[in-house]
C-alpha cells in the first residue's frame, strides 16, 4: 500500500533530481552569434592541439561542434548544451545535445565535444531523424588518446568520430553515449 508520505518523498526526490536540468536550461539562451564564436574557437583549439582532429576536419562532410555541455547529477542527472553544424566552414544549422542518466553519480562538470561526420549516411541520419541518440544509428567512435594513435585518414571506416575536450568539474566519468542530438528550429 502506498502511503501519502511515500508519494511525497518520491515527488520531492524527483523535484530535487530535476533541479540541475532546470538550471542548465538557462545556459541555452545564449545568442546565435555567441554560439557561433564559441564553436569556431572550440574547433580551432581542438585542431591546433590534436593532429588527428586536424586531419578529420579536412575530410569530414560536416562538423558538429558543442563548445560547452553542462552535466550534473545526484543519482539522477542530465546534460545539456547547444551546438553548431558547420559545412565548408559555414554555419549550416543549430543543434542541442541532451542526456539523462541515473545510477551512482554525484557532481557537476562541463566539457565540449566535436563530432566529425565522415559520410552521407551520417549526414542523412542527422538531417532526417527526429533526434540522433549517440550509440543508435550511424557508428560513432569516441576518440581517446589511444584510439587516436591507431587511426589515420586511410583507415577511417566509421560514420562519425567524436573528440571530447575541455573537461572541467567533479564527476567520476564522462561519456557521450546516450546523448540525443536534435535540430533546433530557429
Amino acid at each position: 500500500m502506498i502511503t501519502i508520505q511515500r508519494v511525497l518523498h518520491r515527488f520531492l526526490f524527483i523535484v530535487l533530481a530535476m533541479c540541475p536540468l532546470v538550471a542548465m536550461n538557462s545556459y541555452a539562451d545564449e545568442s546565435r552569434e555567441d554560439l557561433n564564436k564559441q564553436a569556431a574557437h572550440a574547433l580551432q583549439m581542438l585542431i591546433k592541439s590534436n593532429p588527428v582532429a586536424a586531419e578529420f576536419s579536412k575530410i569530414a562532410k560536416a562538423t558538429l561542434v558543442f563548445p560547452k555541455i553542462i552535466k550534473a547529477g545526484l543519482v539522477f542527472g542530465g546534460s545539456f548544451g547547444d551546438g553548431v553544424l558547420m559545412k565548408n566552414r559555414s554555419v549550416a544549422g543549430y543543434y542541442r545535445s541532451t542526456g539523462l542518466s541515473w545510477g551512482l553519480q554525484a557532481g557537476a562538470q562541463s566539457y565540449g565535444y566535436v563530432l566529425f561526420l565522415m559520410n552521407d549516411k551520417a549526414m542523412d541520419f542527422l538531417e532526417q531523424s527526429k533526434g540522433w541518440e549517440i550509440g543508435v544509428g550511424p557508428s560513432v567512435v569516441v576518440m581517446t588518446e589511444g584510439a587516436a594513435k591507431n587511426v589515420s585518414t586511410t583507415t577511417i571506416k566509421d560514420d562519425a568520430y567524436a573528440f571530447i575536450f575541455d573537461q572541467q568539474g567533479l564527476m567520476a566519468s564522462l561519456s557521450i553515449e546516450g546523448n540525443k542530438i536534435t535540430r533546433l528550429q530557429h
